[in-house]
């Protein structure tokens, strides 16, 4: 089920042909789903490129709208503005493995890592699913992450699966949502696109589309969940201009109705697919083409669309969940269909 299956399709630019981050031509996504009783959690993978993303580093940058969030890489990636590894997304426990899965994937593509050569900055973002996943339990592993990389595909799944299998968003069960903007840049076609792992917003606050307000009726909640949004592009861009665009990724998610509540980690990471940066360059110098800054606002416009669709895909097609402790949290399609 996607968010325009329920007539919740939202803004004004043409979405991509699958409506998702990999429109973005050579940009993979994975997951690894463990739904096991009180385990409701997973991995879910997101890579820029196929090949050796140590020696051919994306562009890449990252806006923390509010930091409560326990992520790994983000110190580098400000500093340095390259991606070197795939972006994990996961629970907030399953932060040291994932890492630990990158790095060991890292130096067995590349033995010389932390030797010869730097060492590798593993990007791993995260949400507490701990309503409906026992996340004492730590049972995300290496291998799990390393499933997730090797599941990674055009075409995946959206909703309760990977990193959103035990998420929750507005009361309502959250996940995975993905969505893309189509755009014509000196009459060539190109894709702006985002993943959101949706977990945060208060019972009571979403706002659809068309107004209306939808009440899971799961009582009052604080707004102390998370949001993890990537996105992805072919733009040539630069560095600085990429956080630009990540910022926007705010006003998708306030068009759902959140204000990014005091115990809410909302981080978006942004990079390019063009112009990457190689680990050991051939000259001192690297030619670049980048976007006329004054038509920056169609980025601005397509990452905010396409977050806040994302955020819907996710409610969309996350299904109602039972996990720990007997807690559920019922999909969103469930109660429109009752309504």
């Amino acid at each position: 089920m996607r968010a325009r299956d329920l007539g919740l399709a939202c803004g004004a630019l043409p979405p991509g042909l699958r409506n998702t981050i990999a429109d973005v031509p050579g940009v993979l996504v994975g997951h690894c789903t463990r739904s096991e009783g009180a385990v409701q959690t997973g991995v879910t993978a997101i890579l820029p490129h196929d090949g050796d993303l140590f020696q051919t580093k994306p562009l890449a940058a990252a806006c923390i709208t509010n930091g409560f969030g326990k992520s790994v890489g983000l110190v580098q990636l400000g500093e340095l503005g390259t991606l070197e590894t795939p972006i994990l997304l996961t629970n907030t426990f399953a932060v040291g493995a994932c890492s630990g899965a990158l790095i060991r994937r890292a130096i067995a593509a590349d033995p010389e890592i932390g030797r010869r050569t730097a060492t590798v900055n593993p990007v791993v973002l995260e949400c507490n699913d701990g309503y409906l996943n026992d996340i004492q339990a730590m049972a995300v592993t290496e291998a799990d992450a390393l499933a997730a990389i090797d599941a990674a595909a055009e075409t995946f799944a959206l909703g309760a699966v990977g990193a959103g299998t035990g998420m929750s968003c507005f009361g309502f069960k959250g996940g995975i949502g993905s969505a893309s903007r189509r755009l014509r840049l000196d009459g060539a076609t190109y894709h702006l696109g985002v993943l959101v792992l949706a977990n945060f917003g208060r019972a009571g606050d979403l706002r659809l589309p068309d107004g209306r307000r939808v009440d899971p009726e799961s009582g009052v909640m604080e707004e102390q969940g998370s949001c993890i949004v990537v996105i992805g592009t072919d733009i040539p861009v630069e560095c600085r201009q990429l956080e630009r665009v990540a910022r926007r990724a705010g006003v998708g998610l306030a068009w759902c109705g959140s204000f990014w509540g005091n115990g809410s980690g909302d981080i978006a990471v942004a990079f390019t697919t063009a112009g990457p940066v190689a680990q050991e360059p051939d000259a001192d110098f690297q030619e670049r083409r980048v976007l006329v800054e004054g038509r920056i606002d169609r980025l601005f416009q397509a990452a905010a669309e396409a977050t806040q669709e994302a955020v819907l895909d996710a409610l969309a097609g996350a299904e109602t969940t039972a996990g720990r402790n007997g807690h559920v949290r019922v999909g969103l399609a469930e109660v429109l269909g009752r309504s």
